[in-house]
This record gives structure tokens, sequence and C-alpha cells, in this order.
């Protein structure tokens, strides 16, 4: 299984910016335990420049309606997608489709991670054990779309 992740930074009016880096696509691998969620996390920086480094994230999956799902054919994954203002986090604060996780705040004090904090939050997305326990056999594919900005 895997999820590839696309990328979209908004710029305000008053020219704050963000600015991300270290994301990277997500295999889930061929499952061996049905009974066990599967979990993947990657820790990336996010570079605001808004007043205390504060940032929202919308994440929109390429299901019906933006749904979180991977697709084998016509068999459906569901995934859930959590978010951390924090690097190294394996669990996060649940992302809804299409809605916007505000008042976030990133410790980046450069663009790109430059110098400081290597990474500044966490990516989480995870396959609960019985949606795997219920997927048809087959390789899942779906894209997740994140949209950093500014708040």
């Amino acid at each position: 299984m895997l999820a590839s992740w696309a990328l979209a930074a908004a710029a305000t009016a008053d020219a704050q910016q963000v600015q991300v880096s270290g994301l990277a696509n997500v295999a889930f691998g061929t499952v061996a335990n049905f009974s066990v969620d599967l979990v993947r996390s990657q820790s990336i920086c996010v570079y605001s420049s808004a007043a205390n480094g504060r940032y929202q994230v919308t994440a929109t999956g390429n299901g019906a309606g933006g749904a979180f799902t991977l697709a084998s054919g016509s068999n459906l994954l569901a995934y859930e997608v959590q978010w951390s203002a924090s690097s190294g986090q394996a669990t996060g604060t649940a992302l809804r489709p299409g809605v916007a996780l505000a008042g976030q705040t990133s410790i980046a004090t450069q663009n790109k991670c430059g110098s400081g904090a290597a990474a500044s939050a966490s990516l989480i997305a995870l396959i609960r054990a019985s949606q795997i326990s219920a997927a048809t056999a087959g390789q899942y594919r779906g894209t997740l779309t994140l949209l950093i900005a500014p708040n």
C-alpha cells in the first residue's frame, strides 16, 4: 500500500509565507498482522512567517468528498490522518477532510529548518486493523493533499 502526499502552501495578502520540507511518500508495505493498526509517521519542517510561527493545516484525500481513502481498482480502504505541531510524534490531532486545523505553532525559525530544529511537525497516517481485516487483497494507492497556510 502506498500513499503519496501533495502539498500546497498558501500566501495571504500581507505576504506572510509558509514553507514545508521533508515530506515523503508513505509505504505501508505488505500486511502481516491483521489485528494491529498500521501507523506511519514522518517528521517534517513547517516554517511560517506569521506571528509566533502560527499556521493552519487542511488535508484532503482523493476519495469521494475528499475522504482519506486508498484504492485498489474499485476496492477502497479508509485511513486516518493526524497532525502534531511537534516532530517525532506517533499520534496527533485527527484531521477531517477539508477542515482546517488552525492555531498550530512552528518552532522553525528559518525556512527548510536550515538551522535550529531539524523538523517541527509530524504527519501521521494510520489504517485501523478493522479496515485492514475487512479489505480485499490488492495494491492500494491514494493521494493526500495538504494545504498549509499562515494563521
